[in-house]
């Protein structure tokens, strides 16, 4: 059972100071209050604050772990660092995590939230650089930074009563909270060196290789990626990396994950909900197809009616949309999927896109839910199960956590992006994911060209062009 403490505060955002010697003294009270109490349950304690720089204030504190998260069009944004409890493991145990969280959030406040992520493929081929995620990992942070529009909170999380051991600890991080003046500055370091896994000359023999097996399969779609490895002289930070691709990408989902001390950081601004869950009500999208923007009204017009007219990209939307039909129908009442296909348009490139809203059956879970539609066509292939066998086949790393589900779970509901557009950041490196939709009719130079577009927004923001 989760439990809220009432909270008296003067009117208006005190200072960083007065936050933090409000927020010791309920936190104190909470603890005295329900540290011996039986039954386990999540405290939310929060005051409003003085807006403040997030990624800013990220970077100032002592704790390793650390993520941020503002979600597509609800004004929300978090920032946040330590656990105060850590879920890792495999993705076969999540219905486990489910009923543990459950217990934990049942009838609680809607703003408490587990945040992480899943790998893509569990049975795929593992790299140590991902080993801090493992097949999944989900925290409840210590403390947040919690905005919902104008309004900003300091929040302190605690798990009774488990915590009503740790008083002094708690309390002395509260008192141990930094919160610098100013906004995020400094210069992203420019890359020195660049590696691309498949090169084009591999590119081109993994997309023939897929095609092959289109033409002689059940395989209908697969979805190759690429890494692209940037290298650095001096160590590139991942917060300011995150802060500055938010601001070139508006319109999306925006993460960043660090579960350890020490550990690389997954950033990432994917424009695709997986699904977003409001108790029984459920949305979930169809997003496939790709090309840019256009540089003038004109050229955007055409290239919005190239997309909408290409037999091609609405061959592989098709394919998305009718598999996440195929795999919410069982899960829901009433299931209503847009019949026709509109234009997602974002900052520097558009996509084609259908809505889908369905009401749960009861007992569905957000394991059920993860099951289901994880991985879309538009990321995998289809049908599934040979479109990944194709992908562990032909691709020469581990996707890690590229493509998979990064969000949140939280008591009345849980919402997920699709977590592609992202890198790996390890101090002097940055590893960046993309990938293309493979159906018959592909051809390798463009598909290499699609990839390209896709990860320019990083590029961008480190001062290439997109095509060095």
């Amino acid at each position: 059972m989760l439990r809220k403490c009432d909270i008296l505060i003067p009117e208006g955002n005190p200072d960083p100071e007065e936050a933090r010697r409000l927020l010791a003294e309920r936190v104190g009270e909470a603890l005295s209050g329900g540290g011996d109490r039986g039954s386990a349950g999540v405290t939310r304690v929060s005051v409003p604050v003085r807006p403040v720089d997030p990624f800013l204030w990220l970077g100032e504190q002592r704790y390793g772990t650390r993520l941020y998260w503002s979600g597509r069009e609800d004004g929300v944004e978090v920032a946040a660092v330590g656990a105060a409890d850590f879920h890792r493991g495999e993705p076969g145990e999540l219905p486990v995590l489910r009923e543990s969280l459950g217990a934990l959030l049942a009838g609680g406040d809607a703003r408490t939230h587990y945040y992480g992520g899943l790998r893509f493929d569990p049975d795929g081929r593992r790299e140590e650089r991902w080993s801090a995620f493992g097949g999944y990992s989900f925290v409840l942070p210590r403390f947040e930074l919690y905005r919902d529009g104008a309004e900003v909170e300091l929040v302190c999380n605690l798990v009774l009563p488990v915590d009503g051991k740790r008083r002094a600890e708690i309390l002395e991080g509260v008192e141990e909270l930094r919160f610098p003046e100013g906004e995020t500055g400094g210069e992203l370091p420019t890359p020195i060196s660049r590696t691309d896994s498949p090169d084009r000359e591999e590119w081109v023999r993994g997309v023939e290789a897929a095609l092959s097996g289109i033409s002689g399969t059940a395989l209908e779609k697969v979805v190759l990626a690429r890494r692209t490895e940037l290298g650095f002289e001096g160590e590139l930070d991942p917060l300011l990396l995150v802060g500055r691709l938010k601001a070139a990408t508006p319109g999306c989902f925006h993460f960043y994950l660090q579960p350890e001390a020490g550990s690389e950081a997954f950033v990432g601004a994917p424009p695709e909900r997986l699904y977003r869950r409001d108790g029984r009500s459920v949305r979930s999208e169809a997003v496939a197809g790709t090309l840019p923007r256009g540089d003038s009204a004109v050229s955007d017009r055409e290239l919005r009616d190239r997309l909408l007219g290409s037999e091609k990209d609405r061959r592989e939307h098709g394919y998305v949309r009718e598999s996440i039909r195929e795999e919410l129908g069982p899960l829901c009442r009433e299931l209503e999927v847009e019949k026709g296909t509109s234009e997602m348009r974002l900052a520097s490139r558009r996509h084609l896109v259908s809505g889908v809203r369905g009401e749960l059956r009861e007992g569905v879970t957000d394991a059920d839910l993860l099951r289901a539609l994880h991985p879309t066509p538009a990321v995998g292939g289809y049908p599934r199960g040979e479109a990944l066998r194709a992908i562990r086949d032909l691709e020469p790393f581990d996707r890690g956590l590229y493509a998979g589900p990064v969000g949140w779970i939280g008591a009345g509901g849980a919402e997920f992006a699709v977590g592609i557009r992202s890198g790996l950041v390890g101090r002097r490196r940055l590893a960046l994911y993309s990938g293309a939709g493979i159906v018959s009719g592909s051809d390798p130079a463009a598909e290499w060209e699609e990839v390209e577009q896709k990860i320019s927004d990083f590029l961008a923001v480190l001062g290439l062009s997109g095509r060095e």
